[in-house]
C-alpha cells in the first residue's frame, strides 16, 4: 500500500531584512539545499523589506485609505478602533489593505509587495540559478476568512506551482464524476507552511518537500488569478453594509412610487 508524505521545515537565523538586500542569497543561506520539486515559501512582510515598500505614514490608518480600492464592511471593536475589511489594489480582500505597522521602524508602515507574483518570479530565477533546484516559491500572507474564525496564511504571488488542482469531471472513490472539487493548492502550501513559520518566531521562510507533482516548468498565471472578483464575488459587502444599501434602495424606490402615484391622481383629477 502506497503512502503520501509531507515534509516542512523554517530555519532559524535568518537576519533582519533591509532594502536592497540580497533576499535569494539569503534564502539559500538559511534553507541549504534545496531539492527540485521543493516549493519555497516566504512571507511577504520580508518580501516588501528587501524591495524597500516601508512607508513613512502619519498612521496606519492613513495607509490602510491609500491602499484600499474598495471598502466592504466597517465594524467598531469593543475595546475601541474600527476594523475595514477592504478590497486592496492587489484585489486582496481582507482587513487593513494588509498594511503592517508590526516589527517597523516607528512613524512608519509596511505595505505589501507592489506586484507579489513578479516577486515570486524573480526570487524563483534567482533560486534556480543558484541551486540548479526546479522550485516553486510562494509569497504569502495571513488573512482571515468569513464563517471561520482565527487566520491562515494564503498565497499572494506564486511562481512556478500549480495554483489549484481542478478535479472537476473526474470520478471520486465510488465512480461518480465530480462536479466543483478544485482544490486551492498554493493556498493550502501556504497554510501548512505557516505552522512552521509561526508567526513570533522570527522564522518567515520554509520550504515544502513532498508536492513536486504541483512544481510547473514555467513561471506560471500567478496567485492574482485566483481572485474572485466583479461578478464572480458573491460577498461585495459585510452584512451590515448590505443591509443599509437595500433599504437605502428600497427607501427611494418607495418614495418614487409614492411621488409617482401622487402626480398620477394629480393628473387625473383626482385633487
Amino acid at each position: 500500500m502506497s503512502e503520501a508524505e509531507l515534509r516542512a521545515w523554517a530555519p532559524d537565523g535568518v537576519p533582519e531584512i533591509h532594502a536592497g538586500d540580497d533576499l535569494p542569497a539569503i534564502v539559500v543561506d538559511a534553507v541549504g539545499a534545496l531539492e527540485s520539486g521543493d516549493v519555497v515559501v516566504v512571507s511577504s512582510k520580508v518580501v516588501s523589506k528587501a524591495e524597500g515598500r516601508q512607508v513613512v505614514a502619519e498612521d496606519r490608518e492613513q495607509a490602510i485609505t491609500a491602499e484600499t480600492v474598495r471598502v466592504v464592511a466597517t465594524r467598531e471593536q469593543p475595546g475601541g478602533g474600527v476594523t475595514r475589511i477592504v478590497e486592496n489594489r492587489l484585489g486582496i480582500v481582507g482587513a487593513a489593505a494588509g498594511v503592517d505597522a508590526s516589527n517597523v521602524e516607528p512613524g512608519t508602515v509596511l505595505l505589501l509587495p507592489e506586484d507579489p507574483d513578479a516577486s515570486a518570479a524573480r526570487l524563483r530565477t534567482a533560486l534556480i540559478a543558484a541551486t540548479g533546484a526546479a522550485v516553486g516559491v510562494i509569497v504569502t500572507d495571513t488573512l482571515g476568512r468569513p464563517w471561520r474564525r482565527g487566520q491562515t496564511d494564503i498565497a499572494i504571488g506564486a511562481a512556478g506551482i500549480a495554483l489549484v488542482d481542478d478535479l472537476r469531471g473526474q470520478p471520486d472513490t465510488s465512480g461518480r464524476p465530480m462536479s466543483v472539487a478544485v482544490v486551492a493548492v498554493a493556498d493550502e502550501i501556504a497554510s501548512l507552511a505557516d505552522l512552521v513559520k509561526g508567526k513570533a518566531e522570527n522564522r518567515p521562510i520554509a520550504v515544502v518537500r513532498g508536492v513536486g507533482r504541483y512544481v510547473i516548468d514555467a513561471d506560471g498565471p500567478g496567485a492574482r488569478s485566483v481572485v474572485r472578483t466583479g461578478d464572480e464575488d458573491m460577498f461585495r459587502l459585510g452584512s451590515a453594509e448590505a443591509y443599509a444599501d437595500g433599504y437605502s434602495d428600497g427607501y427611494a424606490e418607495g418614495s418614487k412610487e409614492s411621488a409617482d402615484t401622487a402626480e398620477d391622481e394629480i393628473d387625473g383629477g383626482a385633487w
